[in-house]
């Protein structure tokens, strides 16, 4: 009888100790599940803003070059104030997933911005140089931190 009582209780122990085992390693594998649905959602974003103030900046020189011509000008600034709609929804949407300020991000958004107040065609390079530098900023650190391993491989 004791013998019995005894293979019973270890019986019941192990399929206890199996069903915590189990549970945690789907705990574990849902939240790497999680973390790489979230790192895909982070991608996205950043490379969403990057392409849409890039397209931006592309209208807004197009603002610029076509300031002699009202026809083609009135086309360019319409295009222009879609895309700069689009790159502020992008930028949002990038701050909603990432979850914290991005300066990067609202540099790169600046430079567009400085470009209607360039002087002239060099001064216009100028500033797209900056332009192309503030982005390259932005992408790299984008990139540093979807690269840091998620906190459940840690």
């Amino acid at each position: 009888m004791l013998g019995s009582l005894i293979a019973v209780l270890g019986t019941l122990l192990g399929s206890v100790s199996t069903h915590l085992f189990q549970q945690r390693a789907t705990e574990r594998t849902e939240a790497r599940a999680r973390e790489g649905l979230l790192r895909q959602e982070r991608l996205a974003a950043y490379s969403g803003f990057a392409a849409a103030v890039t397209e931006l900046k592309r209208a807004v020189v197009t603002v610029r070059l076509r300031r002699s011509d009202p026809a083609a000008l009135d086309a360019a600034l319409a295009e222009a104030d879609r895309l700069g709609a689009l790159a502020e929804t992008a930028r949002f949407r990038l701050l909603l997933v990432s979850g914290r300020p991005e300066p990067l991000a609202d540099a790169a958004f600046a430079c567009v911005g400085a470009l209607h107040e360039a002087a002239d065609r060099s001064d216009l390079r100028d500033r797209e140089a900056e332009f192309e530098t503030a982005v390259a900023a932005f992408i790299a650190a984008a990139a540093d931190r979807l690269a840091v391993a998620p906190r459940s491989a840690r």
